[in-house]
């Protein structure tokens, strides 16, 4: 399996305006896929900020980033950060999952989405956000 993190960045509707910059920084590509884009909306206001975005660079830069819908809580500094963890193989990352989850508050089940066949978000007993999910190609 391929593995690798990228920091993930929370914003509070400034998400793709903070990914616009960091591709003038850095170069790259920045794709930003909307709530309304993956299905997922559940504030209409919200339907075009970003559920997920991504900026890379071929010199190795990446970065993610999404907007927190306002339903969940977010002080900017304070839950800003998860650790995102993309793999290609399902039964590693499902390992990688179960590793992690003891002593863990499960945010997201590891399962289907509709942007993965597998994707799951937990925070580990030390206070630190996990995203893991089956890297497959944007669709949309």
């Amino acid at each position: 399996m391929t593995i690798s993190t990228t920091t993930h960045l929370n914003f509070r509707g400034q998400a793709r305006e903070a990914l616009e910059l960091y591709r003038g920084v850095f170069g790259g590509d920045l794709v930003a896929v909307t709530y309304a884009q993956a299905g997922a909306v559940t504030d209409p206001a919200e339907a075009d900020q970003v559920m997920w975005g991504q900026v890379a660079s071929a010199a190795g830069f990446r970065v993610m980033a999404y907007d927190v819908p306002a339903h969940t809580a977010h002080e900017p500094g304070v839950n800003a950060v998860f650790v995102s963890v993309r793999g290609t193989d399902a039964d590693e990352l499902r390992g990688c999952w179960d590793g992690l989850a003891e002593g863990a508050t499960v945010r997201v089940p590891l399962a289907e989405a509709a942007w993965s066949p597998l994707y799951g978000m937990l925070t580990d007993r030390f206070g630190v956000t996990w995203v893991l999910d089956l890297e497959v190609p944007w669709a949309g």
